[in-house]
């Protein structure tokens, strides 16, 4: 009886039958297999994300660039007189972009239990800094409102604050009602004592235009939600009741309203000059407009260039051209928000999405309808393109939240589809 010799690691026989070699190396190493591990993590991890979410990203981080270079355009001639600077209000803009970035892609890796179980401190600390507004010498007023808040040399919006913390407490609160929200007092019961408190809270601040965006978006969160019709016709009835109440309490606003039919402010005769310039910035424009950076409206003709009527510049440098391409850029906005409130099995994530989707779009129409003389002036920012501070990162927060639904829902159905496929092979 023979013995054959032991063969050396990674010597290479032929096979008796065939001729052909075959190896005897020794299986893969762990060094290997890590790599070839990481190799395809790292594949899945670049496919993890939906459609919807690259979507939205895209079409955010497209209005965000945009916007900083209208407000660049806009504001270059009263940054200059303001402080001998022509790039003054867009390198604060750039920052607050900057800032707001990396927050939207931190939230969107937040997952939901989180604001499930913070949302009520949230809320509750934006409220109170509407408080010290209201009542502290911190408060400033600037144009009749007093919803400005003074910290040093750091001026903020709490009530933008609110309405990021209002939209996802609605879809907490909703979701956890659902089963009885065809019956009125769970519908009542906290959304008016709670929600109507936040918004009384700006509303004592006399900002009447972010008043009305709060209340849009609490009945399209309850409509969402899928509240009875009757009880929204009931709701839209006392805020439409409420908004002539507060509008008939202060001369600034009926002189608007007044403006708005072509009569006269006594109490703020700008609002005159500023419908006007606005409608001369759109029609100077035409069709291809006077040329990115050549607006005559941003030299001190027509007030708030950079941030409420930066529709107007935009209309007069791009043309009608430019102005439609914005409008399809909300659309499309829209749409993403539909596509993942659609494809989203979550209550919660549903009706949140949805609030931030009726507050974007909503203030967007109507900062676009002031500038075409469709409604009053109310004096609330372009989302995403105008200047401010507060509300670029309230925005871009808002919109990493929808981003965290977005993947979530996305490995929601990727993991189903493997339970299906699992479920067939067996």
């Amino acid at each position: 009886m023979t013995t054959s010799p032991p063969r050396a690691p990674g010597r290479t026989d032929r096979t008796p039958s065939t001729g052909r070699p075959h190896s005897t190396a020794r299986p893969e190493t762990p060094t290997r297999l890590g790599a070839l591990t990481t190799r395809i993590q790292l594949g899945r991890s670049m496919t993890s994300e939906s459609a919807n979410y690259f979507l939205l990203l895209g079409v955010t981080l497209f209005m965000v660039v945009f916007g900083l270079v209208m407000v660049l355009s806009s504001s270059a001639v009263e940054s200059h007189n303001d402080s001998d600077n022509f790039f003054s209000r867009f390198w604060s803009q750039g920052a607050y972009a900057l800032v707001g970035l990396p927050l939207m892609f931190v939230v969107s890796r937040i997952p939901r239990t989180f604001w499930k179980k913070s949302i009520w401190f949230f809320l509750a600390a934006a409220c109170f800094l509407q408080v010290l507004v209201l009542l502290t010498p911190l408060g400033m007023e600037i144009g009749g409102n007093r919803n400005w808040l003074k910290i040093g040399s750091l001026t903020v919006q709490p009530s933008e604050a609110i309405k990021l913390a209002l939209v996802v407490w609605l879809g907490v609160v909703l979701a956890r009602k659902r089963d009885v929200l065809d019956q009125w007092k769970h519908v009542a019961i906290p959304v008016v004592p709670v929600a109507g408190g936040a918004v009384a809270l700006v509303t004592l601040g006399g900002d009447l235009g972010t008043t009305m965006i709060m209340a849009a978006l609490i009945l399209g969160a309850l409509f969402f939600a899928g509240v009875r019709l009757r009880y929204l016709a009931t709701g839209v009835v006392f805020v439409a009741i409420a908004a002539v109440i507060v509008a008939m309490s202060s001369a600034s606003r009926l002189g608007r309203i007044a403006a708005l039919f072509g009569g006269s402010s006594a109490a703020n005769p700008d609002v005159n000059w500023q419908i006007d310039n606005g409608f001369y910035a759109l029609a100077s424009g035409g069709v291809f407009g006077v040329g990115l950076g050549n607006s005559h409206s941003k030299w001190s003709w027509l007030p708030a260039a950079d941030t409420d009527f930066i529709f107007a510049i935009i209309g007069e440098e791009l043309g009608l051209i430019g102005a439609v391409v914005v409008l399809l850029l909300f659309v499309l906005l829209a749409v993403v928000f539909l596509r993942i409130i659609h494809a989203s099995t979550d209550p919660f994530a549903r009706v949140t999405t949805a609030a931030i989707m009726v507050w974007l779009i909503g203030q967007a129409f109507v900062n676009i309808a002031v500038v075409l003389g469709v409604i009053p002036v109310l004096g609330v920012p372009l989302p995403l393109i105008s200047a401010g501070g507060t509300a670029m990162i309230s925005s871009m927060i808002a919109i990493g939240i929808v981003l965290s639904f977005a993947r979530q829902s996305h490995r929601d159905s990727l993991a189903t589809q493997d339970a299906d496929r699992a479920g067939a092979r067996r």
